[in-house]
């Protein structure tokens, strides 16, 4: 099985790891890259999948029917390996399943599959989480792509800014030491635009809970659309060349919650033999 899959099309080219089923580089018609690069000296990271929870739990544990099981930031899908399902010019199928070393972290019988398509000039990211135990098996997922900050089109860093689908007027919130702070602050979206700048990082990502929108435009270039993930976070390290934009369905645990992973907010449950389908997109519009 190869450790990477390249896959393209006229308008697009990306290769997707074996390793977290992870999306290495992705590059436009003129092969120009997209992707941020992995640069150890910020961030080794260019676009992780976050499941079966996003952010970080309290104490790295979570509760399940009273038994405790220890599970790192984001879980553990982007540090496993998948297996290649279905390969072709323009797709690629990886799947990972319970096994286990998942099990001691998340007791489920779950199946993962990732689904990368170029596609309309966009590429599609589609990840199918399968219960396939007896019971209700609560989940969340979320996308981490990296792109390049500036990217390579010739604007500064400094114009770069993200414009929202829809108006976003409600206030964001910020994680503090791995969790989702109670307290909430005043969104920094003016007329759509969020302005990109160093300073707005310094406190960690912007989150956004109650967000109106299901797609944005970066740099005037990027369309990154997610049409059901209800959340979004946006995040990078003061300096660094990439900005995160992420989708996601649930968050970091809120730092009062102390409960059954069922009851943790932006949970979905995933009743026995259903299938739950997250996805996302990334555009050219140059």
């Amino acid at each position: 099985m190869p450790d990477i899959v390249t896959i393209s099309d006229s308008t697009l080219s990306a290769q997707v790891s074996a390793l977290g089923a992870e999306l290495l580089r992705l590059q436009d018609h003129d092969g120009l890259d997209l992707l941020w690069d992995g640069d150890p000296a910020f961030w080794t990271g260019r676009s992780p999948l976050l499941f079966p929870i996003v952010g970080e739990v309290r104490g790295n544990r979570i509760k399940v029917a009273g038994a405790e099981y220890g599970i790192g930031r984001h879980g553990f899908a982007r540090t496993s390996t998948f297996a290649l399902v279905a390969s072709g010019a323009a797709r690629c199928t990886w799947r990972l399943e319970a096994s286990a070393a998942t099990r001691r972290q998340y007791p489920f019988e779950f199946r993962l599959d990732v689904t990368y398509t170029i596609e309309g000039g966009a590429l599609r990211m589609t990840a199918e989480v399968t219960n396939q135990g007896d019971g209700v098996m609560p989940a969340s997922f979320g996308f981490h792509p990296a792109l390049r900050w500036p990217l390579p089109y010739g604007k500064p860093r400094a114009a770069h800014e993200i414009v929202f689908e829809r108006d976003e007027p409600l206030p964001i919130r910020r994680p503090i030491d791995g969790l989702l702070s109670s307290a909430r602050y005043t969104t920094p979206v003016r007329g759509r635009r969020l302005a990109l700048h160093d300073g707005l990082f310094e406190d960690d990502a912007i989150v956004f809970d109650s967000l109106e929108s299901r797609s944005v435009v970066y740099g005037d270039a990027v369309r990154v659309s997610f049409p059901e993930m209800p959340h979004l976070g946006i995040w990078t390290k003061p300096g660094a060349g990439f900005i995160c934009i992420e989708p996601w369905q649930g968050y970091a645990s809120p730092e009062g919650f102390d409960g059954e992973l069922v009851g943790k907010p932006g949970m979905v449950p995933i009743a026995p033999a259903a299938t739950r389908r997250f996805e996302m997109s990334m555009g050219v519009n140059v």
